[in-house]
């Protein structure tokens, strides 16, 4: 009778092994629904960054060059929120097939756009749309596997973007070059139905959470006003008339940051130890690295006289990296403290970052932005998948949409933040009369001094991996 035992056991921990893998029968359509998700966004984004001078060389308006980014981002604030109450209250399959749509939508919109500012606002629709799906993907992460898990399965879903980024600058770059950048947006219009039939099934498998209730109409409210705050903001710092820059812009950060207040955990704006001092990083992080990656391209093509192509395998650098960076997580993160790897993931950033504010430098050859970039792309994989893995373990249970909500707003918040004061000071720097090459040194500054917010922030993390 005791021989049984052993025997038993291993066989439990074998069948405990494959019920734990991400492609195993019970895992495996949810797997590969979640990386057909986030395909058409992340094909989307990368072409912008990529085709975005050449839009505004046919459309004019290059005082909205930031806001081609900040509209996106600050509309995808209020689609995460909503998604991620949705999914929490009802399951994540509606939310899903509303962002798809919406995003759908601003594809159109973008690709028959007349003016900047209708190319502006078609970016606004997408970013709704895109928040959605974002939310629906955390929420699926964090619901939908276990524990030792989810580290692998946020490697998967960055590697998700490898095809995108091998492919989607330099072919936007092409696109763009010889059929003409509005293919760029309405090539995608029938991937994202195909791909709807193909994904809506596991989604509907995901119940909601045991904490289901009416909807939360203040913390709606205050996404709207977070919104309406950051507008304000930016909009006040390009006025011309000093008196109503001084109203708008602090009238837009009382606003911002009392819904700010109300939006994200108790401790957040305080940087306090556990989930609120990640969530503070993860925006920090992004502010640093998006507000670099916005204005590479311009650098390139307008400063050192490059082609998309060029700027287009530039971010395409970072992009692969950045998968690398995520699977390094993925090894490291059972043995390696949080902390740890959060912080030297932010100090590969701050290296990219200086990279490629040298390549500003007439003497410095191109290369080095590809290179730099590269190593910018590294250490955002690395501190970003770790960030989001340690808002998945302490979320609650049954609140995981709003806690990566939470993470995802000040992800967002941080890339609107980023590229919309970028594209202030570039503006403020070409009404004084100086070079473009001032303003995106004074923004590589900023974006590097934003890092080292970030590493501070990080020492609050957690020293050692949880659940361990």
């Amino acid at each position: 009778m005791s021989r049984p035992l052993p025997l038993l056991r291993e066989s439990n921990e074998k069948s405990a092994s494959i019920s734990e893998g991400v492609w195993n029968p019970r895992h495996r359509r949810l797997t590969l629904g979640l990386i057909l998700i986030i395909l058409g966004p992340a094909f989307e984004g990368l072409a912008v960054a990529t085709i975005l001078p050449r839009i505004v060389a046919n459309l004019g308006g290059l005082s909205l060059y930031g806001w081609s980014f900040s509209a996106y981002m600050l509309a995808t604030i209020i689609g995460l929120i909503l998604a991620g109450d949705e999914a929490d209250r009802k399951g994540p399959a509606l939310p899903f097939i509303i962002g798809v749509s919406l995003f759908v939508l601003g594809l159109i919109l973008a690709g028959t756009a007349p003016s900047m500012i209708t190319f502006v606002l078609s970016r606004g629709v997408q970013g709704f749309g895109a928040g959605i799906i974002a939310s629906v993907v955390y929420v699926c992460v964090g619901r939908g596997y276990p524990e030792q898990v989810k580290p692998r399965m946020i490697a998967i879903l960055s590697s998700a973007w490898v095809v995108p980024g091998l492919i989607g600058p330099a072919l936007a770059g092409i696109v763009a070059d010889f059929i003409g950048w509005r293919w760029v947006f309405l090539g995608l219009v029938p991937l994202l139905p195909l791909a709807t039939v193909l994904v809506l099934p596991p989604l509907k498998k995901l119940t909601p959470s045991t904490t289901s209730g009416s909807w939360d109409l203040y913390r709606l409210l205050a996404a709207v006003g977070l919104v309406i705050g950051s507008g304000m903001t930016l909009t006040g710092l390009q006025v011309q008339s000093i008196p109503i820059a001084i109203v708008l812009t602090l009238s837009g950060l009382a606003v911002g940051i009392l819904s700010l207040h109300r939006i994200l955990p108790a401790g957040t704006l305080q940087a306090k130890a556990g989930m609120p001092a990640a969530i503070a990083t993860m925006g920090f992080l992004s502010m640093a690295f998006f507000g670099g990656d916005a204005f590479l391209p311009l650098t390139l093509i307008s400063i050192r006289g490059q082609n998309t192509l060029v700027a287009g395998v530039a971010l395409t650098a970072a992009t692969m990296t950045w998968t690398v960076g995520s699977w390094l997580q993925a090894k490291l993160t059972a043995r390696q403290g949080r902390r740890l790897l959060v912080t030297a993931g932010l100090l590969l950033v701050a290296l990219g970052l200086a990279g490629i504010a040298c390549v500003l430098i007439p003497g410095v050859p191109v290369v080095v932005a590809i290179v730099a970039w590269g190593v910018g792309g590294l250490g955002m994989g690395l501190a970003y998948s770790t960030t989001s893995l340690v808002v998945l373990e302490t979320a609650p249970t049954g609140q995981e949409g709003s806690a990566t909500a939470s993470m995802e707003l000040a992800s967002v918040l941080g890339s609107a933040l980023g590229t919309g004061l970028g594209g202030v000071i570039i503006g403020f720097f070409s009404v004084a009369g100086s070079t473009p090459v001032s303003g995106i040194a004074a923004v590589d500054i900023l974006v590097i001094a934003v890092t080292g917010i970030a590493i501070l922030i990080a020492v609050r993390l957690p020293g050692r991996p949880q659940h361990m």
